[in-house]
């Protein structure tokens, strides 16, 4: 009896390891980087070369660096998550996370908040030579995190970030990833919305 009773609580100790992530979390993360690759990809799939090009001031930036910045800026943050998860779970840490995650995609979408990024994710400097390239990267990349998020076992509620506005948990850090694209989808909404965009 006390055999199998110690099997129980093996097998719940494993099983609540082992799926971290509650389904209805997995799925909303899911929906949300699903919904958020449609949408920029959609609104980009049929500009020309001169729509992709076109800037409103000089110090502007054009749509097909917006997607430069995306891809980069989607690839660095996939990657430290990755480097987070490595690294021994903190639950002691969840004490310095100060944003829910509707706090995580409010407040990363919200362009009235102006941030300048940093050097490398400048879109020239992000390696990327063309649309094309950066299209391709942020499709591979996004596809990956989709399927991390539907299958992973691993404890992103008890791995920690450090970002310069504050701390958020790895599932937070994949809606921020999700809140990122959509944040530079405004902004190429922005640049087509200008009166001299060209019509093709």
């Amino acid at each position: 009896m006390k055999f199998a009773y110690s099997l129980l609580l093996v097998f719940a100790f494993v099983s609540f390891v082992s799926e971290p992530l509650t389904e209805k979390e997995r799925k909303d993360a899911e929906k949300f980087l699903i919904e958020s690759e449609n949408n920029i990809l959609k609104t980009v799939d049929k500009l020309t070369e001169a729509q992709l090009a076109f800037k409103s001031a000089p110090d502007k930036w054009s749509v097909q660096d917006c997607m430069m910045h995306i891809a980069a800026t989607e690839k660095g943050l996939w990657s430290m998550v990755e480097a987070s998860l490595k690294d021994s779970a903190r639950p002691e840490k969840r004490k310095d996370i100060k944003w829910t995650d509707e706090d995580v995609k409010k407040n990363i979408e919200n362009r009235s908040n102006k941030v300048k990024t940093s050097p490398p994710l400048e879109p020239q400097n992000t390696g990327f030579k063309t649309m094309a390239e950066a299209t391709a990267s942020f499709k591979e990349n996004r596809d990956k995190l989709i399927n991390f998020v539907k299958t992973t076992p691993d404890d992103l509620r008890n791995h920690i970030s450090t970002m310069p506005f504050g701390s958020l948990d790895d599932y937070q850090m994949v809606l921020f990833i999700g809140a990122h694209s959509n944040r530079h989808l405004a902004q190429i909404k922005e640049v087509m919305a200008d009166p001299n965009f060209p019509k093709k």
